[in-house]
Parts: structure tokens; sequence; C-alpha cells
């Protein structure tokens, strides 16, 4: 069997991959002292450190959270609103079941802000969150980030026990470490481990910088927290390296101190705003320096530069290997993307170049990321016109000679929807309705909102093939 790496969460009965745990931050002096652990083998046990004390305290802290998720409506939205990510490729509770889903999560702060997983939430209609001592408490989004796979929920409640938050950055490979969490929905399982590797890139998204552990993690762990032996908690458990869906001892945990820098933005606004260079890059192999010149091997030599950007305007080009980014030098191509998302829009960074074989330096101003964002309104507006939304890319605003803020990309269309009914497509960009200009999911709603029911919406489109038109649509 083809070994994959999968997220795991539970999904109803069937085990998936997303983990699904959660925890809470908080600062130390919120948070009793943790226990060391004892160096006094357990009797029968000799040489083995006991994590008892450990566990004890920081139990608290860890949560289990159970998910319903969206509920499939009739006609057009047949089929639609179960989470892929949550539940696999297909829907496995059939018809109009509602799809359930179980993770982990703990608190990081005594008023119920917990952290977990973004597949662990993503797209659910009722979110439960139950403590260690039996409470079971409603949960509510207060933001996602899919690129990174964190979300923060918040319950009504004071005076949580909160999880301590260590440093990631000082964990070593062949650490002991603690995982707690709700594998196939066994509430408060324990496993311990040491830290495998550092750094590991895993294909799960554009930032991967994941914490491997052999600590056994399983389908329902998804967001739970990875403990160092002092009971701080270094990372997320997020996913494993499975060929049958369960622990064969490789998973993978966000390292907690991305969490610490994303948590306050995702808090406060819901999202997270990256900086944007405008570059591809790819790994500077030994034959790649050859051929360019470089003398070097470290650094990220730039594949493409899209037109119009900052690292366009700037002069930077393909075949420029950047081997220092604002004063920063890094040994993995990997690591650019992360610190260029890091950089608050609008500041001026110096980026150093090898061209042919010559050093430079360009002086790069950080824009803004687009970032694709999902139409995130319920069925019950989304089913006035069929049509399941995002919104485009700079480089997808370039491919399809559109302005820098013209366009609302069609991600689906419902079939027997008033849309599908007008002819519209997946991939049609959506410019204009009722001859206004719209940009944003949320301006697109808007304007459809406004309009009567059993009216019709005048939208013009641009097909994929080009050649734009204009189409009539009934809002239900």
């Amino acid at each position: 069997m083809k070994a994959i790496i999968k997220r795991t969460a539970m999904a109803g009965a069937t085990a998936l991959s997303l983990l699904g745990c959660g925890f809470a931050l908080g600062r130390a002096t919120e948070h009793p002292p943790i226990a060391q652990v004892t160096t006094e083998a357990p009797r029968g046990e000799p040489g083995r450190p006991s994590f008892a004390a450990l566990v004890s305290d920081v139990e608290p802290a860890v949560v289990h959270i159970r998910v319903t998720g969206a509920m499939p409506t009739a006609g057009p939205f047949e089929g639609f609103g179960v989470p892929p990510g949550l539940f696999g490729d297909s829907n496995p509770f059939g018809g109009r079941a509602r799809p359930r889903g179980s993770g982990s999560g703990f608190v990081i702060r005594a008023d119920g802000v917990i952290v977990t997983n973004n597949h662990v939430v993503e797209d659910a209609k009722d979110i439960r969150v139950t403590f260690s001592d039996g409470r079971e408490l409603p949960g509510r989004v207060l933001g996602r980030d899919p690129k990174t796979d964190l979300a923060i929920l918040k319950v009504d409640a004071t005076a949580l026990t909160v999880a301590r938050l260590g440093d990631s950055s000082d964990v070593k490979v062949g650490d002991w470490v603690v995982a707690i969490g709700n594998p196939f929905g066994l509430n408060n399982t324990v496993t311990a481990g040491i830290v495998s590797a550092k750094g590991r890139t895993i294909g799960a998204g554009p930032y991967d910088d994941f914490i491997q552990t052999d600590a056994p993690i399983n389908p329902g762990n998804s967001g739970g927290p990875l403990f160092d032996e002092r009971g701080n908690v270094v990372g997320i458990n997020t996913a494993i390296f499975s060929q049958g869906g369960g622990s064969i001892g490789i998973g993978f945990a966000i390292p907690i101190n991305l969490a610490k820098r994303l948590v306050p933005e995702l808090e406060a606004h819901g999202h997270v705003t990256r900086g944007w260079l405008g570059v591809s890059v790819q790994k500077l192999t030994p034959e790649l320096a050859s051929s360019l010149n470089t003398g070097e091997t470290h650094g990220a030599l730039v594949a493409g530069v899209t037109a119009g950007s900052p690292a366009a305007r700037a002069g930077l080009q393909p075949g420029d290997v950047i081997t220092r980014y604002d004063g920063t030098t890094f040994d993995q191509t990997t690591m650019l993307p992360s610190l260029v998302a890091a950089t608050p829009v609008g500041k001026t960074v110096s980026v150093e170049v090898l061209r042919d074989g010559e050093a430079r330096t360009f002086e790069v101003t950080v824009a803004k990321l687009a970032e694709p964002v999902e139409a995130t309104a319920p069925a019950s507006e989304r089913a006035r016109l069929g049509l399941m939304l995002r919104e485009l890319t700079a480089d997808e605003r370039e491919r399809r000679e559109l302005a820098a803020h013209e366009g609302v990309l069609v991600v689906e269309v419902a079939p027997a929807s008033p849309a599908a009914d007008a002819g519209l497509h997946s991939g049609d960009v959506i410019l204009r309705v009722n001859r206004t200009s719209v940009d944003s999911v949320e301006g697109l709603k808007a304007a459809v909102t406004s309009a009567p029911a059993g009216t019709k919406v005048l939208l013009l489109v641009r097909p994929t093939d080009g050649g734009d038109r204009f189409v009539t649509v009934a809002a239900r």
C-alpha cells in the first residue's frame, strides 16, 4: 500500500487523518508551576521516566472538540456542505445525514480562548467543547488560517486551566515529548515519545515547518498539544504518515512559536494578513548552482517573477539566487515564504541576491498577499444563485488579463441552480452585478442580497475561454 501523509480528525465512526485536538494558550503566571518529570523509575520499569505528575497538571487544559458539519440542502445544494478536509473524499454518511467530526484542542486563555486545527472546525455548523471535568460548552470560531491549519475557538467560561506555551526553537531532536488528545474518540489519551526531526516539509502547505515525533498520534488527536518534559506546549498535533490510517510512529506537529505569532491576529481579525514579494522559488541544487555560476548552494533560486509585483518593480529577475532576506540568511528554500509572509505589509526590506556570480542588493517594498477567500455565507444565502465563490489571486488576475481589483472567481455551480440554468460554469469570473463592479466575495454577496427575491440579477461574466458576456440569474 502506498504510504501517504494524512491529517487525522475523526469523522463519525470513521477514523480519518486530520488529528483533531485543541488547547489553550496563556502566560506562565496564569498557570501553576508544572512539576518536573521524575527520573525515579516506577516499579517494574527500571530506567524509564514517569510522566504522571506532568499529565495530572496539564490535562485540565486539554479539550475534546465535537463538530457537526453543514447540512446539505435539497435542490441545488444536494451534496454540498460536506467539508472534504474533515470527512475525506466522500461523504461516508450518505443522503442528508448531518456529518460529524471529532478532534482535540487546548485552552490558551482563562476566559475560554482555545487553539485547535483549522481542519477540525472548517465548515462546522455546531461546535461542542468538552473539558476534562465533564463540562460541555458550545464553541464558536474566532479565526481560521487554512495555510497553517490553525484555528481559534471561544467558549463562554472563566477561570479555566491554561496550558503554558513553550519555545519550540529550543526543542532538540531526541527530547522527550508527550501528546494528549482524543484519538478515535477516546478522551484524554496520553502517549509519549521523542522528537524525531525538526523543520519537516510534508507538502501540507506553503509554510511547512513541522516537528516530527514518534509519540503515537492517531485520528482524533488533531489540534491537541504536544508537551515537552517540563509541561510546556511545544507543538500542535496535526498530521501522521500512515499506510492504513493509524499511527506507525511518524507524526507531525505545528511548532508552537508559529501559533504564538498568529493567534493574536486570528483572534483580532479572524484571518492572517501576509506579506507578498511576487517571486516563485525553487531549491538550488549543485547542478543549478554550477550552471548559474553562483559558487554557492544555499539560498532560493528565483524561477519566476510576477509582473507588476514588488519584486518586479525592484528589479529581481528569474535566475537570481536570493541569499539573504531582510538581514536573515537561510539554508532551506522553504524558509523564504515564511520570512516574506511574516513581513509587515508596506515595509521596505533589503534582498541580497547572486546574479551571474555577482552579489547585488535590492530594496523591495512588501505588498499584501491576496488570499483566495472562500465564500462563507450560509447555504440559505448561497442558494439564491447556487454559486460557490472565492477571490482571485494576483497570478490569476494576470493570466485572465484582469485589473488589480476586478472580478470574483466561480469555484462551483450547484446542479439545477439558477446559476446553472443561466449557463455559468466553474472557472468563470463575475465582473459586475447589476452594472456594479465587484472584486470580493463580500461585495458580490452584498449586491446579490440587495436584489428582491424573484427578480433577475444581471451579471457580466468572463468565461474561461474569454469573451465577456451578460447573463441574467433569478434570485431566490
